[in-house]
């Protein structure tokens, strides 16, 4: 019997934090700026982006085209050509009609966050940051998919 309320207590006590995580506002506010960030570049809608981007973005990316085994050399990216992007990624529709997105959150404090998205074009590791009372992306390092 005692064994039994022992693992009722620790399973309550490893529950808790969980629970407390998953209601956490500023968690969700965290994904809804990474969906904005990704969905606005799926859906060709830039003021997502804009909306959830830092105009002070630092972005580091490596590219692999699909046919090669090597990545090119890293290249940055600016606020303003994530932008163009946004406007231009999917503008012909190419996309299939649920794109990759999937968003893992690995920490949120009370003015920083760090989260994986893995999308169609590849990995983005972002570092998010609450400015003015709303979490922004303002560092993504990416690179195209590992080829297996």
């Amino acid at each position: 019997m005692r064994r039994l309320i022992l693992l009722i207590l620790t399973t309550i006590l490893v529950a808790l934090p969980i629970a407390a995580q998953e209601s956490n506002p500023d968690r969700e506010a965290v994904r809804q700026a990474v969906l904005d960030y990704v969905e606005g570049i799926y859906n060709v809608e830039p003021a997502r982006v804009e909306r959830s981007v830092s105009p002070n973005l630092a972005k580091l990316g490596f590219y692999r085209p699909p046919a090669d085994t090597a990545y090119r050399p890293g290249r940055t990216m600016a606020f303003q050509q994530l932008i163009e992007i946004a406007k231009n990624f999917n503008k012909e529709g190419k996309l299939r009609k649920d794109p990759r997105k999937e968003i893992a959150i690995y920490d949120v404090m009370d003015q920083t966050a760090t989260v994986k998205l893995t999308a169609e074009w590849g990995i983005d590791y972002m570092h998010l940051a609450k400015i003015d009372g709303k979490w922004m992306i303002v560092n993504v390092l990416w690179q195209s998919h590992p080829k297996l």
